[in-house]
């Protein structure tokens, strides 16, 4: 059906009305938050006629059903020439404004309203008459949305990523010079009280390096660098008796038992097996029943070598299972049934991403009889688990 000669159409009512609609806007974005009411007239205007510009020609244009859906879910294909879309562009602006998310979100909300009642208000028959097109700036704007969160999580994101490598690496210093001052203390042979207080600096040091560690190796991960791995002629099983002598200074009162066999020679990151090896013991210790040992073993396979660690303790149901790797998770309980330790919730993450790095596998099973790491590591790195065994099992 032809349109009503003295109506307007959505599309030319925004180009048209472009000033007011921008300058409602406006207003509203200046009440966001407190900063924005600092900001001048083109900062708070940031990129928002380019976004009406752009809704303008999409209503303007013909497009399928397809792809009025897809853009009702935010999923339409920017143009090929646009590198960002003004959406994206603005997102990106508000995020290094100080702008959160729901400060974006009720930007697109406002516009929809700003857009949508000065329609109404100066062409009320053309509003009523011409529902198409309200259905079609709403997909527009959705997709502009969509565009825009993306953007800004993306920004958040790096942003939340960079200051935390700058706070790991700050860290650093004062941590050193602390665990040198606490070794200097302890060697003075100043009585038992200062003997005593040393050892637990050092033990604290020592933890809190840890967890300096985690963070950086965490950092590195969500940045898209992963963890380096650095290969060395090592054996393992040498690796493995230092890695549980140093676990057992710091838990005293636990028993670590370690069934290793001969040597195992090979290409390994010895630093990172250390790590691998005692974010699992950790593990295990903070987890497991505190009158049984945890146990860790060591055998040869074809090309590579399997450990194990197991302890004695509740048993992991099978959602906690599925999400022990994920960084962040915390959810289980000692068995004195306090909450998790102190840590971070990373250790399992980088014992994954360790294994990940020397081209391993890492798997874990749980049960009445006890929970099980099993590791499957190559000698080389020419070598590669999938080349030369079958899919990883925890044996019993």
């Amino acid at each position: 059906m032809p349109h009503d000669p003295s109506t307007v159409r959505l599309a030319d009512f925004i180009v048209s009305d472009m000033g007011a609609i921008v300058a409602e806007w406006e207003v509203f974005a200046g009440t966001l938050f407190s900063p924005a009411s600092s900001m001048d007239s083109p900062a708070l205007r940031d990129h928002v006629e380019e976004i009406l510009q752009a809704i303008v020609i999409d209503l303007s244009s013909h497009q399928s059903p397809e792809q009025q859906s897809l853009k009702s879910m935010g999923l339409a294909t920017p143009p090929m020439q646009a590198r960002e879309t003004a959406a994206q562009t603005h997102a990106t602006l508000r995020a290094r404004s100080g702008f959160n998310i729901r400060q974006l979100a009720a930007e697109y909300r406002a516009l929809r309203a700003s857009v949508l009642r000065l329609w109404s208000v100066r062409h009320p028959h053309t509003a009523v008459s011409d529902f198409g097109d309200v259905i079609r700036f709403n997909e527009a704007i959705d997709q502009a949305l969509a565009e825009s969160i993306e953007f800004f999580s993306f920004q958040v994101d790096q942003s939340r990523n960079l200051m935390l490598g700058m706070l790991g690496h700050d860290l650093r210093s004062p941590l050193q010079a602390i665990q040198m001052t606490a070794l200097l203390l302890g060697s003075l042979n100043a009585g038992e009280k200062v003997s005593s207080a040393s050892e637990r600096l050092i033990r604290s040091g020592a933890r809190m390096k840890a967890l300096v560690d985690d963070l950086l190796d965490f950092n590195r991960v969500q940045l898209g660098l992963g963890i380096p791995i650095t290969r060395s002629k090592a054996d393992l099983r040498a690796l493995l008796v230092e890695g549980v002598a140093e676990v057992s200074a710091a838990y005293p009162g636990r028993q670590i038992l370690l069934d290793a066999g001969a040597e195992m020679p090979g290409e390994w990151d010895s630093r990172r097996m250390l790590q691998l090896l005692s974010n699992l013991i950790v593990n295990a210790l903070i987890h497991g029943a505190t009158d049984t040992p945890v146990i860790v073993s060591l055998t040869a396979e074809r090309d590579g070598a399997r450990i194990q660690v197991r302890n004695r303790g509740a048993v992991i149901d099978a959602p906690a299972l599925d999400q022990i790797f994920k960084p962040l998770q915390r959810g289980r309980t000692r068995p004195d049934g306090t909450d998790e330790d102190s840590g971070l919730g990373l250790g399992l993450f980088i014992a994954s991403e360790v294994v990940k790095g020397h081209g391993g596998q890492i798997e874990v099973r749980s049960d009445q009889s006890g929970t099980v790491f099993a590791v499957r590591v190559p000698m080389s790195a020419s070598l590669s688990v999938a080349s030369y065994s079958p899919p990883l099992a925890v044996e019993p």
